[in-house]
């Protein structure tokens, strides 16, 4: 990708797609030229039924591009605005653009050079509340999502025909000063941060064959993990588990594999001083025991365990945190879920506990949904219904941005 300098400005790719709110990218190019940004106009066909291609062109750093065929000087125009594209920027992304570009089409300029780039997107969709909240809609942009793509998601506001509701695009300000950001190396919420997530449930020996462990898959840490590179993060998962088959590839995160809780103890309180937030998923065991060098035999007849229980990793974390550091602990529970959360909310000493019924259909372990309640210091409770655990790790890593931004502890 390349990089803007003094002598060379950031250039920036402004895709405008078939919306109402098309008329608004008009001010959004002039704020990107007034930060000094070399700026590609790029219309869609029905763009071009919503504004002008003369205004853009008159306002942009070159004339307005909508074909897929070249000229003289830029004979392959989308891999030319790909490969110096420094941001690509699409007002309004609407419900149709956003599912072509999430199936991979190339029919129009604006999505051969979406395909053609490396360089960060940012969607700013526009659209009706109902087209929105449609199923289809979400997946696309979870799609998206996961192939690095940010979305600044709508308002809620004044629509097109009268109607209010979520799906107005937000304001050229607001985007421009995103724009500014990207252009300086921000990938999401997370940018700039390290964070270090558990995973699995941890695995006690009781000799070298035999193991006594719970059944936590791993899914939940795998998906904070993956999500949280997404958003910025540099991520570090220790994990008593591999799911690199069972999950989505976690990308450009550094994975550290524990058995015991004892081995987890280790790696996470010897990185703790290194990292601003710690979340511990991980199913850690309450108890261990001291494993026979020898495998037991069955002829001997059943052994007597000796059972002593495990440090609490969350407790030595929280006592041995610095200021500003986040740290989540998480609770499966299977009665009594929110008394239950409130008792370990307040011994812990945690700034985030996320707890779910692990009892409940589709829920928890070895499922690929989950539905958790999560409680903050203040013992305000926020409840995410059942839905994917992707899904559900945006929800706990928003409370995660907002908490360091507010210089947590």
């Amino acid at each position: 990708m390349p990089c803007a300098t003094p002598d060379s400005p950031a250039r920036i790719v402004l895709g405008v797609s078939g919306g109402i709110a098309a008329y608004k990218s008009v001010e959004l190019l002039r704020l990107l030229r007034d930060e000094g940004f070399f700026v590609s106009p790029v219309l869609t066909p029905d763009a071009t039924r919503f504004v002008g291609e003369v205004t853009f062109s008159a306002l942009a750093s070159e004339p307005v591009r909508n074909s897929l065929y070249g000229d003289r000087t830029t004979p392959i125009p989308h891999t030319f605005l790909g490969q110096h594209a420094d941001v690509i920027v699409v007002a309004p992304a609407t419900a149709h653009l956003i599912a072509r570009y999430a199936a991979g089409l190339a029919d129009d300029l604006l999505t051969a050079t979406l395909l053609a780039s490396r360089a960060p997107v940012l969607l700013c969709p526009a659209m009706h509340t109902e087209m929105w909240e449609q199923p289809s809609v979400q997946e696309n942009l979870s799609t998206l999502r996961r192939r690095g793509v940010l979305v600044l998601e709508p308002d809620v506001g004044a629509l097109a025909g009268g109607d209010v509701g979520a799906g107005r695009m937000r304001e050229p300000k607001e985007i421009a000063e995103l724009v500014k950001r990207l252009v300086s190396g921000f990938e999401g919420p997370l940018s700039g941060r390290r964070v270090l997530i558990t995973a699995g449930g941890t695995r006690e020996a009781i000799d070298p064959v035999r193991v006594i462990s719970n059944r936590s898959s791993g899914r939940q840490g795998y998906a904070l993990a993956e999500v949280a590179r997404r958003l910025g993060a540099t991520v570090t998962l220790v994990s008593s588990v591999n799911l690199s088959l069972a999950l989505d590839v976690v990308r450009d995160v550094a994975v550290v594999q524990v058995q015991s809780a004892s081995e987890m103890r280790e790696e996470v309180l010897t990185r703790l001083a290194d990292v601003d937030v710690v979340i511990m998923a991980a199913a850690v065991a309450d108890f261990t025991l001291k494993a026979s060098k020898e495998k037991l035999k069955k002829d001997q007849g059943p052994p007597t365990l000796h059972f002593e229980p495990t440090a609490d990793i969350v407790l030595d974390l929280v006592a041995k945190r610095s200021a500003g550091q986040v740290i989540v602990g998480f609770a499966a529970e299977t009665a009594n879920i929110e008394q239950n959360a409130l008792t370990k909310l307040r011994a812990k000493g945690v700034d985030l506990l996320v707890v779910n019924d692990v009892s409940a259909p589709n829920v928890g372990f070895e499922h690929p949904t989950n539905e958790v309640v999560i409680l903050d210091r203040e013992e305000h409770v926020q409840r995410v219904t059942l839905r994917s655990k992707e899904a559900v790790s945006y929800e706990i890593l928003a409370r995660v941005a907002s908490l360091l931004s507010q210089g947590a502890s």
